[in-house]
């Protein structure tokens, strides 16, 4: 524990006399392509990502104060800059955070566990454990969003580690396993142009800016192959950085006792399993329709209209309330004493970083700095402008949410394409596919936020991974698309 504590406590006290130093320098350095908003911005993001990175203060207050500094700043008034607290996201969030919430108290989350756990495949080796979890989330996020499926995956997770731990002290592979819940749905996502808002950016502003329809199979073309090479490269990643151990503790045997002790199906069980299988009827369903009937239909114009898939969690989590337990004894499958646990500092946390990619675009910020960065690499090429839309998605990402930096640059770089006479299907690819590959920071997307919040998770970890899987996947993120956008001839 000793050992622990000293280095994190250095890191606060640098973190605290470095966040400050560093945004007072970015502050007094004269930038003549920086209007004076743009540049104010500037200071106060550094000493956010500074503070971030160091936890010189807790996360979520690190994000409520930057967002007071931008108000004190004149950088908005206090209404526009905290109505980002109230995005349709952070619903979704909060639907998704009930959801899972229901999932603990009714040991769903447990019963699920167990019967992973009992199969052969995945009982034989700890290795084989860790494959399947990761699966199911990766699975489960090119469907539905990726918080949704790392909020309804995580209790599971941490009902499998509390099972296996020896002790109180979790294991060293713990960060591991939920590192790959994160950075699977992630790598899930993309497959999908449903799976996760950056891909449904690109494909609006391609069809409003370039007149380009990009249809559900050529996205699949391309995103689903690289879902599958992403997966293999953040299990590898994972596996070598927190190797479980070669063998679990009688692990047969522990699994047959509890799955013994579990008994029948419950009410609370069963009403907790219909919310969701509602909640996932409604986020699939749009899409599929899509599919066979055609976005331009009527039927899905007006679920997506009325049944977004932010407020489908809200629905889903308020039928929890509704669904009787006991009716005679006024018993329901949630209550509030039990829906108010939810962590709502990581909510906070989130809420923030689309406050700073609101903020970015508005400034215009976000647009020197992509345009700054095709100026200094000089590109003109095809592929030379798509390595840098990639790249600068990848560093845009860390600091405002992924939603936010698509956003941002998905309209810069279709700008750029275009002016340079090339196809803006692959950037703008880019920028989405990288988007989503946002894993340094926990601030950086919700499944990250998520992770962080049960504690498992140093910030050490998260960092020592997501910079060697960002560097790693965006090579692979181009080359994905060197090779499969002329076969589908999309250049």
């Amino acid at each position: 524990m000793t050992t622990q504590e000293g280095p994190s406590k250095r890191r606060q006290k640098v973190g605290l006399l470095l966040a400050p130093a560093l945004a007072g320098l970015i502050y007094l350095i004269p930038f003549p392509n920086l209007p004076g908003n743009a540049h104010l911005l500037a200071a106060i993001l550094t000493w956010v990502v500074v503070s971030w990175i160091t936890e010189a203060i807790p996360l979520a207050i690190t994000s409520l104060l930057g967002a007071a500094f931008c108000v004190a700043a004149g950088l908005g008034s206090v209404k526009a800059v905290f109505s980002a607290f109230a995005h349709p996201i952070i619903f979704l969030f909060i639907g998704s955070f009930f959801l899972a919430e229901a999932f603990v108290a009714h040991k769903v989350d447990q019963r699920f566990a167990v019967w992973l756990l009992s199969l052969k495949w995945v009982n034989a080796k700890p290795a084989g454990l860790f494959l399947a979890m990761g699966l199911a989330t990766a699975l489960l996020s090119m469907w539905i969003s990726n918080t949704a499926a790392v909020a309804i995956m995580v209790p599971m997770a941490l009902s499998i580690l509390s099972t296996l731990r020896q002790g109180d002290m979790p294991l060293p592979y713990e960060s591991g396993v939920m590192l790959l819940l994160a950075y699977g749905a992630a790598a899930g996502g993309i497959a999908t142009m449903i799976g996760t808002p950056p891909n449904l950016i690109g494909v609006g502003l391609l069809a409003e800016q370039a007149g380009i329809e990009l249809s559900f199979f050529e996205w699949f073309s391309i995103g689903f192959p690289l879902t599958c090479a992403m997966f293999l490269l953040v299990y590898g990643v994972l596996m070598w950085l927190h190797p479980p151990p070669h063998a679990f503790p009688a692990l047969s045997g522990h699994i047959r006792t509890v799955g013994g002790e579990q008994g029948a199906w419950t009410r609370g069980q069963r009403n907790t399993c219909l919310a969701l299988g509602l909640a996932v009827g409604c986020w699939i369903g749009p899409g599929l329709l899509a599919i066979v009937l055609g976005r331009d239909a009527e039927i899905v114009i007006f679920l997506n209209a009325r049944f977004p898939k932010e407020l489908v969690p809200i629905f889903a989590a308020g039928l929890l309330f509704v669904l009787p337990i006991n009716f005679k004894a006024g018993e329901f499958t949630l209550t509030w004493a039990q829906a108010k646990n939810i962590n709502w500092g990581t909510i906070l946390l989130f809420g923030g970083g689309l406050v700073f990619g609101h903020l970015m675009v508005e400034t215009g910020l976000a647009k020197i700095f992509g345009q700054g960065l095709v100026d200094v690499f000089g590109v003109q090429t095809l592929w030379s402008i798509t390595a840098v839309a990639i790249g600068a998605a990848l560093l845009l990402t860390e600091i405002a949410s992924n939603t936010a930096s698509a956003s941002m640059l998905v309209p810069v770089v279709i700008a750029i394409a275009q002016a340079a006479d090339v196809s803006p299907i692959p950037p703008t690819m880019g920028v989405c596919l990288a988007a989503s590959l946002a894993f340094v920071l926990p601030v950086s997307t919700p499944p990250n936020a998520i992770v962080y919040g049960t504690g498992l998770v140093p910030i050490q970890h998260m960092l020592r991974a997501g910079i060697l899987l960002d560097i790693i996947g965006a090579v692979l993120v181009w080359i994905t698309l060197w090779l499969l956008c002329p076969l589908l001839g999309l250049v």
